[in-house]
Parts: structure tokens; C-alpha cells; sequence
């Protein structure tokens, strides 16, 4: 028996850091959104071991993507199948077939949701059983985005990232995106080693809770101009180019333009599909190296 299903991507239309707490994680708090930019999973039930197989199936002229992903124990789709197994007792096995769509350490959450995918496939394909609330709590134990994933939906996410809150979203039309990464990843870790929080990353304007109440009504042009990651100013310093994507999206008119996560991937916010196409090409002349362009918009994946 098998089972395919989709991990999407993620973006932080909101990403503030608190501090750093006593066991060594930051503290947070974000608007998590998934989008329609996703890895495809198939998991096949056998009677064996866990067996993960990675493939890249992103294809850009210029950009040296890697094409074979990392298959072993320490990829994070196989680390959540043996934890669910270890958790609940199962014997079963599985093969994880991934298909990569999603960019590598890019501030997409690529791996997380294959982790989320896999433990939420996998409950179902193995009949463990396990609740909502517990798959996310399996899900911390591996990464701070897990939890949000496995929960679906637009969420905010708090402590770090296991306090998840979905939020019931009505826009009257779709937020579009476009994701732009110039080729390479960046090491989260690294990121927030270097990030020292300022008084001026504090406050955009507008309140956390004045952007989740704008979802809630729809208003997504609140929501754009008051989407806020604390940790760009850290990126930048150190990857002097994605503040010069950022510079060029907001110069071509983008109402909203954001690192997602640590980057290295910014997104633009669109009104429509044809802006985002007149952005793309803005940004292709300014800066006249390869870039990783994709447009997308709110994935419906089951928020609970």
C-alpha cells in the first residue's frame, strides 16, 4: 500500500525574536503561511527498514542546485518516520520517495514539511492513530517549524515554534507571491548566532495582534504592510545581495517585500499574477545574475 501527499513550502509574512531562552532556543513569534510551492511524498508501506530517496526535480539555468538530496538517517523525513515507529511501537517499515521542489536551507521550511508530511502520511498509512496534538508534538522534537506544518493552515506560532494557533483567514482575493532566491542556502543557525536584537526591528508599525485580526477580516493589504522578520537585518549584513533583492522588488512596485525565515529566499507580495511577472523582470534586469523566481499564493492544505 501507498500513499503520495504534498509538503508545502512555507513564508513568515511576520517573524519577531523575543530572546534567547534558558534551554538554548529563541523565543518567537509568527505568522506562518503555507504556499502553493511544494515537495511531492510518496511513502510505500513494507515490511523493512525506513528508506528515504531525494530528488530534485528544480531545474534553473545558472543555478547549481544539487540534484541528489541527502537520503540517510539524518534526512529529516526519515528521522520522522523512526520517531513516529519509536513512539508508538510500530514495526512496519516504509520507502519515502521525495520529490524536491522546494529549495534547500532556503527559508522555505522545504525539510520541515517533508518531516510533517511524513509523520502525518505515515500515520495514516501505518494506522497508529495518533491525534493532531501528539503528531505536533513529535514534530518539536525535531525542528521549531514542524509543529505549524503538521498543523496546516495559516498559523502564528509562539515559544519556539511549539505554540501554534491557526488562524480562520477570509481574504476577498488571494495574497500573491513571488519567491526569489539567488542560488544559495543559508544556516539558520548561523543566522540567529548573529542576530542581536534592536530596538528598531521591534515594531513595524503595526502590532502583531493588528496583522492577525487583518487576516481574520481579510484585509490583506494590512497584512502586506505590516509583514516584519527581525532577523533581516543579521542576513543582509552578511549576504549583502538579498538586501539589493529586496531594494529592486520594492523599487518595481511590490507593496510588501520580506526575507522568509533566515533566507536565503525573500518574497514579494502581488496583487495579481501579472505583477508578479512584471517584478521578475524588473529584478532580472537590475541585478543581471541567475535567480530562482516562483510564483505562488495561500496553499489550502488542511488547516486544522
Amino acid at each position: 500500500m501507498k500513499i503520495t501527499v504534498s509538503a508545502p513550502a512555507k513564508i513568515n509574512l511576520f517573524l519577531d525574536v523575543l530572546g534567547k531562552r534558558p534551554d538554548g532556543f529563541h523565543e518567537i513569534r509568527s505568522i506562518l503561511a503555507p504556499v502553493t510551492l511544494q515537495d511531492r511524498i510518496t511513502i510505500e508501506e513494507t515490511d523493512g527498514a525506513i528508506e528515504t530517496v531525494a530528488d530534485s526535480a528544480l531545474r534553473f539555468p545558472g543555478i547549481p542546485w544539487k540534484t541528489n538530496m541527502c537520503a540517510s538517517r539524518d534526512n529529516l523525513a526519515t528521522r520522522a518516520a523512526l520517531l513516529l515507529r519509536e513512539a508508538t511501537g510500530c514495526s512496519k517499515g516504509a520507502r519515502i520517495t521525495i520529490e524536491k521542489r522546494v529549495p534547500v536551507n532556503g527559508g522555505l521550511g522545504g525539510g520541515s514539511s517533508d518531516a510533517a508530511a511524513t509523520l502525518r502520511g505515515l500515520n495514516t498509512l501505518w494506522r497508529t492513530g495518533l491525534g493532531l496534538e501528539r503528531l505536533m508534538e513529535l514534530g518539536s522534537q525535531l525542528g521549531c517549524d514542524i509543529p505549524a506544518l503538521v498543523h496546516g493552515g495559516i498559523v502564528t506560532m509562539g515559544g519556539r515554534g511549539e505554540l501554534i494557533t491557526g488562524i480562520a483567514a477570509k481574504p476577498a482575493q488571494p495574497l500573491w507571491f513571488l519567491l526569489v532566491n539567488p542560488g544559495f542556502g543559508v544556516s539558520t543557525a548561523d543566522i540567529y548566532g548573529r542576530f542581536q536584537r534592536r530596538e528598531k526591528n521591534r515594531s513595524t508599525g503595526r502590532s502583531f495582534n493588528e496583522i492577525v485580526r487583518s487576516f481574520q477580516q481579510g484585509k490583506m493589504e494590512d497584512v502586506a504592510a505590516g509583514a516584519f522578520n527581525a532577523l533581516e537585518e543579521a542576513v543582509f549584513l552578511k549576504y549583502p545581495l538579498l538586501r539589493m533583492l529586496k531594494d529592486s522588488l520594492l523599487a518595481a512596485g511590490a507593496p510588501a517585500a520580506l526575507l522568509s525565515g533566515s533566507g536565503a529566499t525573500l518574497f514579494a507580495i502581488g496583487r495579481n499574477r501579472g505583477q508578479l511577472e512584471h517584478l521578475a523582470a524588473r529584478v532580472r534586469k537590475d541585478l543581471g545574475c541567475p535567480l530562482w523566481m516562483e510564483p505562488a499564493t495561500v496553499a489550502d492544505n488542511g488547516g486544522n
